[in-house]
């Protein structure tokens, strides 16, 4: 593998390969640091990705890798334990150093962080065991496969009254946890009229089936709402792990839903020579949306090195021409 590269990208995601692709096939050496634990790896499928739905996240994955290997990039299984700038070119152009858990160090020209986010549930006792099967977060992404199930949300702050409304769109069968939170006279009219029954009482379980499956919601008072499916949003947090070094900017989610780095048009940051993109800049992006922006944070990541490469040449040539 080489160690001096054009780009090293982290994370082998929708949003990683699709960067890697895009600069692989504009001949840019360029190298894919895969963790080889996507957020949807619990998924069955992926859903929303015209002419791909369906596809189980592991097989697109390894049919991106394998076109960005096609196209002479390298995509490796690996771990970074620390990205950071190094010495910069002559002329200021940035420099970074990625070291990996094996002791490979890579050194990159630009770098592309596209590490995604980690999904936090509430700590409800048997809750995590059904997440990504009876436990569901996006209405788009799994709603068609829970339709006409009897669906609980469990709230979780005022966005979950939207959630709500979302999921009532794909059953008939809807029941809506507050645990604790505020729901104004206003908000319980509109579930009302929707035919979404409405719990107060606390919720200290989730149940599960001799299935497998979820049985329903325990509540405090002990008695068990059934349920099939749940839906819950969850709290977004970008992974950070191993690039706190190059002091990238975060945002805060609005209502202490998580955080996500601070990004500008096609993913640029506030540190030069580093691009972000995928759930990582962009918490709510599904894959299509995630690859897309990778895609054009690759494309603008080899426009910069063009401008970087011309005004490289130019400034030898000038040297070349002017008397010793």
């Amino acid at each position: 593998m080489p160690t001096d590269v054009d780009a090293v990208v982290i994370g082998g995601g929708a949003a990683g390969l699709n960067g890697a692709l895009m600069l692989a096939r504009s001949r840019r050496s360029v190298v894919v640091i895969d963790g080889g634990d996507p957020r949807n790896a619990p998924a069955e499928g992926v859903h929303g990705l015209l002419g791909l739905d369906g596809t189980p996240p592991a097989e697109l994955y390894a049919r991106g890798g394998e076109e960005v290997r096609r196209y002479g990039g390298r995509v490796v299984t690996g771990e970074v334990v620390r990205a950071a700038p190094a010495e910069p070119a002559p002329g200021g152009d940035p420099r970074f150093a990625v070291a990996l858990a094996d002791g490979t160090t890579l050194r990159a020209r630009r770098l592309l962080v596209a590490t995604g986010l980690r999904d936090v549930l509430p700590g409800i006792p048997g809750l995590a065991a059904h997440w990504g099967h009876g436990v569901v977060h996006c209405p788009y992404c799994h709603g068609w496969e829970v339709r006409d199930e009897p669906i609980g949300v469990l709230a979780v702050g005022p966005a979950s009254v939207h959630h709500a409304l979302l999921f009532r769109q794909l059953t008939d069968d809807l029941v809506y946890f507050t645990r604790g939170t505020e729901l104004d006279a206003d908000t319980r009219a509109r579930f009302a009229a929707r035919g979404i029954r409405v719990v107060d009482t606390g919720v200290t379980e989730v149940a599960t089936a001799e299935d497998g499956g979820i049985a329903g919601v325990r509540l405090a008072d002990g008695r068990l709402v059934p349920r099939r499916v749940l839906a819950v949003a969850t709290t977004l947090w970008a992974r950070t792990e191993g690039i706190g070094d190059l002091g990238l900017p975060t945002r805060d989610l609005p209502g202490g839903m998580g955080r996500h780095f601070a990004t500008g048009m096609a993913g640029t940051t506030d540190v030069p020579g580093v691009w972000v993109a995928g759930n990582a800049a962009d918490p709510m992006a599904q894959v299509g949306a995630a690859a897309a922006a990778g895609a054009l944070a690759g494309a603008h990541i080899n426009a910069d090195l063009a401008t970087a490469d011309t005004d490289a040449a130019l400034a030898a040539a000038r040297r070349e021409r002017t008397p010793a």
